[in-house]
Formats: C-alpha cells, structure tokens, sequence
C-alpha cells in the first residue's frame, strides 16, 4: 500500500490497540506506557499507523509489539537497536520505535544502544527501567543499586549501576528524557516530543515491577515524599521543587546543591535555569548524576535536544549522489568483479 493510498482519517488510540489480551503481572508499570503511547501516537501530526513499527528484544516490556496494532518485530535479546537502525536504512520512510527494558537494553544490548545513539539514527527508544530482570524471575540487572539483594545477589550486588542517561549523552544522543509510569501526563509529554524530534531519540521511563522490585520508586511516587525527591526541569524556568517550590537547585562549581529559598540567604537569581538546548552537555551530565546522589532530587523531562544531521538522512544522499555518478548498481557484477576464481574438476 503507497502513502497516497492510506487513510488519512482520525486516528485514536483503538487503532494503535491490536486488541490482544495485556499479559503483564497485575500492576506492572508497562501497562501505564502502552496507555499512554497509544493515547499519544494518534495525536502526532502527520502519523500514518501503516508506516508505524515497533521493534523489541527481550524481556516483558519486549512484548510489546503484540499488543500495538503496527507493525513490530519481537526480536532477540539485546539486538532491538540494531535491528530497529537496518529497518530504518531500508526504509527511511518508516517510523521505527523500540521497547526495551533495562536488562535488554544495558546488558547484551548496550553497545549497540550505544552506536545508534552515536550515529543519531532517527530511532526513538523507550527504556522501561524497573531495576531488575523480570521475565527471568528477579535477578539484578545492570540498573539495580548497589547492595541490591536478589536471587543472583544474595548477599547484595557489589556492581555499580549503569546511568543510562550519561550513556546516552556519552554517546551524543540528541534527544534525551525521563519520565515515571505514575505520571502519565508527563509520559505522554514526554513520548510526544520524542515523535517529533528528528534523531536519535531516548525516552527512560521509571517503572515499577510489583513482583520482584515492588515499590523501587516508592519516593517519588509516594504522596508524602515525592514533591521533595522529583525535580521537574522545564525548558528556561528554574529547577524548583518541593510543595511550595521554595527549594531550587544552585550549582556549587560543578556540583549541584540544594538551596531554601526561604532562608534569606538565597532567592530565585540563585537557581539554575533549564536549558535543554545545551549543546555542550555539561548541565545534562550533571543533571543525569544527580540521581547517584541520595540526597538530591531526582529530575524528569528534557535533558537534551538538539538538532544534528541523522545518519540514516545521510546514507539516503550519500547513494543518491553515487547512483547519479555511477549508475544503478549490478550486484552479479559487484559480486565478481575484480581478483575471482573458478574451481573445475580438472
């Protein structure tokens, strides 16, 4: 079916639904981020539910595809990235997502989680991160805190955890976000400007796992604490945060500290203002670091976006502007071109 041929009426999200039964653990946050992703989706301009594809790897957010009425590829552990960059040269005028979790993702996955970022290939990857590998039964995962006890750590894990954020900065990422399975306004902010940037584009959503991580976020979704330990970042505003938004965040050379605003020490002038356009990155690493630090909020939103040529854009130019050179290529000739040889029986 060509473009010209799609129907182009409004969309909801009972057309992103493949009206297969959810087969997630009761209260898993994964149902949150297909809501919102099929509440969202309708609502992009210029969305053609034909041209929609979601790739995954494995794990329970990697099943992703089965319940999105797309097109979509339950792939193999670790390699949804990959995959999802070949469909995308093969064809660029598709819109390719990938759903993967955090021991996909950062395990096997992480490099080549890695090079899509580099390349800037127009991909949007959503991470669900619940701290933990779910699908096989509770084991660490290489977002688990240290000390994490778990089946394969029972006396506590003595690993580091991976910032996926800093990952995807380290790599140049141009679109990078996080969001929280319990603030579904926020999430499908967060995916809608996803869609529309051009790129690579990374959405980290914290998500709970009611069976093996329970409550992991509990103090950013708890009613009691979460107004102090989640720092919302908007676009040129101040980071504010707390029930009044008397607390900012104040850099200290390079280090982020809290400040009262109320104290008489301090006052707005004090507070950093976002800037989620940062070309050089040094606000968005300290801004992905501060969730290494317990006593700092946690932040949500844009840390980065900003505008790069894609790769995929690239290659398109880059074999147009050789075929006009050199003509459409002949594989068989390619193929036995140059130094061949040829084996008889004699």
């Amino acid at each position: 079916m060509s473009n010209t041929e799609i129907k182009t009426e409004k969309l909801t999200a009972k057309d992103f639904s493949s009206g297969q039964d959810v087969r997630w653990c009761p209260g898993c946050g994964d149902y949150s981020i297909l809501a919102q992703v099929q509440r969202t989706l309708p609502n992009i301009d210029n969305i053609v539910k034909e041209n929609v594809v979601w790739v995954s790897g494995i794990g329970c957010s990697s099943r992703f595809p089965y319940y999105m009425g797309t097109y979509g590829f339950h792939s193999i552990h670790g390699r949804a990235p990959a995959i999802a960059t070949g469909l995308k040269l093969a064809r660029p005028d598709l819109d390719v997502w990938v759903a993967t979790g955090d021991g996909d993702l950062l395990s096997i996955g992480s490099n080549h989680f890695i090079h899509a970022c580099r390349k800037n290939i127009d991909l949007k990857i959503i991470l669900f991160n619940n701290r933990i590998y779910g699908l096989t039964k509770g084991q660490y995962s290489p977002t688990s805190e240290k000390g994490k006890v778990t089946k394969t750590s029972p006396y506590g894990s003595i690993d580091y955890p991976f910032n996926a954020l800093s990952v995807a900065l380290g790599s140049n990422a141009t679109f990078v976000a996080r969001t929280l399975d319990r603030e579904p306004k926020h999430m499908a902010e967060m995916i809608d400007k996803a869609a529309g940037h051009k790129g690579i584009a990374f959405v980290e959503v914290y998500q709970n796992c009611p069976i093996f991580n329970d409550g992991a976020y509990a103090p950013l979704t708890d009613k009691e604490t979460k107004d102090d330990n989640v720092l919302h970042l908007e676009h040129g505003k101040p980071m504010l945060f707390g029930k009044d938004k008397d607390k900012g965040i104040k850099l200290d050379g390079f280090n982020p500290v809290i400040i009262n605003l109320n104290d008489g020490k301090h006052s707005i002038d004090d507070v950093i203002i976002h800037d989620e356009n940062d070309e050089g990155m040094v606000r968005a690493f300290i801004l992905s670091h501060m969730t290494d630090h317990p006593d700092l909020p946690t932040p949500l939103g844009i840390f980065r976006k900003v505008n790069k040529p894609t790769y995929d854009e690239a290659l398109v130019e880059q074999i147009d502007i050789v075929t006009k050179k050199k003509g459409k290529g002949d594989l068989e000739k390619l193929l036995f071109a140059g130094n061949t040889w040829e084996v008889s029986e004699n």
